[in-house]
Parts: structure tokens; C-alpha cells; sequence
């Protein structure tokens, strides 16, 4: 097992938190580790990424998580929707926002959050084409892979609401209602806004994949909620059980 690692736990005899390492510093020290090993630096930067970024968020007991499209700005209802929302959350529980850091349902995120004086927290991610982090992001949380940045985002989550989105919001939230269907997470509530986006893909899901070719059950549609009502999500929330999104170990 190597001992050598990066990143060092929050030192529980103080209140000072360490820094932060940038997914480019990772990669650096993980590559001296390895010697140059292609595979060996990989493995290294998974782990570390895992190690920094569950420490981070280990410090937030009760978060909520949004996901949602890059391309909805400031006057789009679903931005304005998720920045209320999240002022709400914010303020009225005292749970800190996730979000993937960026612009569109992410930044509407994180600023109503901030509006209120809240907790927001970006666990941002390295890409070809450069992703600014958005303004409202007070602690941000970098990573290489999707996959490790994924895990953590939901590690401690009460609920997960996904708004209207592309590829990406797609394949977040199919993975997590598979991770809800064989239980590999704790039951997490999945909260899709935005019933005029959804609603659709329901629809395809019940008539092809439950009713014609019976590869899911009619009951497994119920892993998640489609709502556009605010109150509605709030008591969803509230209601909650999940002691953060932790699930059993593999053990």
C-alpha cells in the first residue's frame, strides 16, 4: 500500500483547514510519486482526489445538490427557480449548496445561497474547453475526473435536485437513480424540477422501458419526484432521513 499522500486531513486539535490543492498540483505530485508510471500516477490521483475531496465536504453535515445545464442564464425561469430555491434551503434549513461550480443552474445555485449568506461550495472540474468557476462559489473543490467528483458531490447530500440540462444532467442523474435502484446509496431523495422537461422523458421511460419492454418495474419509477412546487420540495427536503448521502461500506 503506498504511504506517501498529498493530501493531509484537517488537524483535529485546530481550526485551521489545509489547502486546497489545484487537480494540476495533484497531478504533479501524484506523477513524482509514480515515478512517471502512466497507470501508477492515474490510481494516485483517484485516490487523492477522493481523499481531498470527502475531507472537504465531510465538514458539511447537510447539503443539498443541484445539477443542471450550463446554458440557462440570469432572466431563464429555471435559474431564477434554482436561486430561490437555494436561498431557501440556505436559509430557512441551514443546509450548504453544491453544485458543479460553473455557470447556468450551478451559478443560480450558488448565488442564492450566497444571497442569503449561506454555504456554497463548487466542486469544480478540468475540461478541454476552460469552465470559469462562478462568482458566488466561497470554498471551491477542484477535480480531474468526472467519476471522483461525482461521489464526493453527493456524499453528503440530503436531497439531489436536478434541473433542466444537457448530456451531463442526463447521465448524473440516471447514474444516481441506478445507485438508488440497487442500493448502493443511502435513499436520497431525487428531485427533478421543471415537470414541462421532465415529464417527456417520464413518459418515454414508462411506455419503452417499463410497459413494451419490461426492463424496469412500474414501482421503480417511484426512486424519483418530478415537482415544480417550491413548498413542495422544501418538505420533500425537511423530510429527509438520509444521515448525508453516505451509504454501508462495502464491508
Amino acid at each position: 500500500m503506498r504511504k506517501k499522500v498529498l493530501y493531509k486531513d484537517m488537524n483535529p486539535n485546530t481550526n485551521l483547514k489545509p489547502r486546497i490543492l489545484t487537480s494540476d498540483e495533484i497531478k504533479e505530485g501524484c506523477i513524482k510519486i509514480s515515478g512517471g508510471d502512466n497507470d501508477q500516477t492515474q490510481v494516485c490521483v483517484v485516490q487523492e482526489e477522493f481523499r481531498q475531496g470527502i475531507s472537504m465536504v465531510e465538514q458539511y453535515k447537510k447539503s443539498v445538490t443541484f445539477y443542471g445545464s450550463t446554458r440557462m442564464g440570469e432572466t431563464d425561469p429555471f435559474y431564477q427557480k434554482a436561486k430561490n430555491l437555494a436561498s431557501r434551503i440556505s436559509k430557512e434549513l441551514g443546509y450548504a449548496i453544491f453544485s458543479g461550480g460553473g455557470p447556468g443552474i450551478m451559478e443560480a445555485a450558488n448565488r442564492g445561497a450566497v444571497e442569503v449568506d449561506g454555504k456554497s461550495v463548487g466542486l469544480t472540474i478540468k475540461l478541454p474547453e476552460k469552465q470559469n468557476t462562478n462568482p458566488y462559489v466561497k470554498e471551491e473543490i477542484p477535480f480531474y475526473f468526472f467519476f471522483t467528483r461525482r461521489v464526493t458531490m453527493s456524499y453528503t447530500a440530503k436531497a439531489c435536485l436536478f434541473f433542466p440540462g444537457g448530456f451531463g444532467t442526463l447521465d448524473e442523474f440516471f447514474e444516481m437513480v441506478t445507485l438508488r435502484q440497487t442500493g448502493k446509496i443511502a435513499e436520497v431523495p431525487l428531485i427533478l424540477v421543471g415537470t414541462e422537461f421532465w415529464n417527456p422523458i417520464n413518459k418515454l421511460i414508462k411506455e419503452l422501458l417499463v410497459d413494451k419492454y419490461h426492463t424496469l418495474r412500474d414501482d421503480e419509477m417511484q426512486l424519483y419526484t418530478i415537482t415544480d412546487d417550491e413548498n413542495a420540495i422544501m418538505e420533500i427536503i425537511k423530510n429527509s432521513k438520509v444521515a448525508g448521502g453516505k451509504k454501508s461500506s462495502l464491508i
